[in-house]
């Protein structure tokens, strides 16, 4: 009688494609999750450095009674996501501090693409999402 030889352990190209398959559909699934996630945490970088341009301009204006005498706070944001462009109003005497995406991540995040804070205290965004999306308060 003849042995037969019995079965090699191991795995068929089947099951690893199969396995190759199912986490390729989890990785297409979990990646733009994860770059949505990341571009909302990363908005906080422009709200920050807005509220504190701001109120930088303010300090400036209690001793000097002019946004015009303030020096230049344009810039980058502290964590280098955002362009902060610091917009002043002459007559009547105002600014705008605004800040717009530096780059990948942020320069693909279509709900809010850009963020503004005028010396009113008016909080502005452009996207497809609301202030109050954007910013998260009002």
């Amino acid at each position: 009688m003849r042995h037969r030889p019995s079965r090699e352990r191991g795995f068929t190209l089947v099951e690893l494609v199969v396995t190759v398959l199912i986490i390729g559909i989890l990785g297409a699934i979990a990646y733009p999750t994860y770059m949505n996630f990341t571009r909302r945490s990363n908005r906080t970088d422009a709200m920050r450095s807005v509220t504190q341009t701001a109120q930088q301009l303010e300090r400036c204006y209690s001793t000097t009674f002019n946004y015009a005498l303030c020096p230049n706070f344009n810039g980058v944001s502290a964590q280098n996501y955002y362009n902060i462009a610091v917009g002043i109003v002459v007559n009547p005497n105002g600014y705008t501090v605004t800040a717009t995406p530096n780059g990948p991540p942020q320069n693909m995040d279509g709900q809010c693409a850009s963020f503004s804070l005028t010396s009113a205290g008016r909080q502005l965004s452009t996207g497809s999402g609301s202030v109050s999306q954007c910013w998260g308060s009002n």
